[in-house]
């Protein structure tokens, strides 16, 4: 979900935050081998890709897209090469939001423009930006010093009536998120749809690995509870439009920020593996694409 040049340089910025926050830790790079694409003998499909920074892969060689940081191996472009599709369109942009369907992000074109009625299947990756994802990690990163036992994050996002901030930002998504779904069956009534939702950033357990992962121990569970509440409103929104909703935290669990290197399928704070921080790598994007591909392959 990050930010992008044409942001006013949020995704610098947010960046630099990690990158204080990882004082405590110390990483080494290394690279990261993508999975193979198998093709079928499926053909004839017009696919295009929608969405926001875990789909475009920023980071992932080899990246094309300008400011958009896309991959040549991220989850739509392996998913088009598994489907063997006639056409593919790839215009998912890094630190989109749910607005940017309709309008440029920077020079990236109105990313609902790339869909027409002969499109046969959308893939949409919409909503962290929506909710401030990026720049929620880089307050909690920051704030994870002061108290690394405590919850100093989810104190921070507490209103003063005793809700929560961010479960009012999940709830306020929900209409953009329905509206985008609208929008594409308008222009590619045609097609299958599938929304994806955000693979397990932090562990679907325990209180996480600081400092190595700097989010305080109780902030690990309330920043899972909530990308696990961003993950339910989608799948909420895809059933209402009656589209198909891709699951790709389940498959993705125990490869999230704080599992060995080897196993690592999210990066952390400090990419160890090609790959924005607290994004996939190139591992992560070939599991969402097997998960793509196992919902519209049964879809078609």
């Amino acid at each position: 979900m990050a930010q992008v040049h044409g942001r006013g340089g949020q995704y610098g910025k947010t960046l630099a935050a990690f990158g204080a926050a990882a004082a405590l830790a110390a990483t080494a790079a290394t690279p990261a081998t993508a999975a193979q694409p198998a093709s079928d003998s499926r053909g004839g499909e017009r696919y295009v890709a929608l969405g926001d920074s875990y789909t475009s892969g920023p980071g992932i060689p080899e990246q094309t897209g300008g400011d958009c940081l896309r991959s040549s191996v991220n989850y739509p472009a392996l998913t088009a090469a598994m489907l063997n599709v006639a056409t593919f369109k790839d215009v998912s942009c890094s630190g989109a939001k749910t607005d940017d369907m309709w309008s440029a992000q920077g020079a990236n074109p109105a990313q609902l423009n790339a869909l027409d009625k002969r499109t046969t299947l959308v893939t949409v990756g919409i909503g962290g930006n929506d909710i401030g994802f990026g720049d929620i990690i880089g307050t909690c990163a920051k704030l994870s010093v002061s108290d690394p036992a405590g919850t100093p994050c989810k104190k921070q996002y507490a209103a003063a009536d005793g809700s929560d901030q961010l479960a009012a930002r999940i709830t306020g998504a929900a209409p953009k998120i329905a509206a985008v779904l609208k929008a594409v069956h308008d222009r590619a009534p045609r097609a299958r749809v599938a929304l994806v939702g955000y693979p397990s950033i932090m562990p679907d357990s325990g209180t996480g690995c600081f400092p190595a992962v700097p989010i305080a121990a109780g902030d690990v569970p309330y920043l899972r509870n909530v990308e696990k509440s961003l993950n339910a409103m989608l799948k909420k929104e895809a059933g209402k439009a009656h589209v198909r909703y891709v699951d790709t935290y389940g498959p993705t669990v125990g490869h999230d920020t704080c599992a060995p290197a080897a196993d690592r399928w999210i990066e952390g704070v400090k990419p160890e593996s090609p790959a924005a921080p607290f994004h996939p790598n190139a591992k992560g994007e070939a599991a969402m694409a097997g998960a793509v591909l196992n919902v519209v392959a049964r879809a078609h």
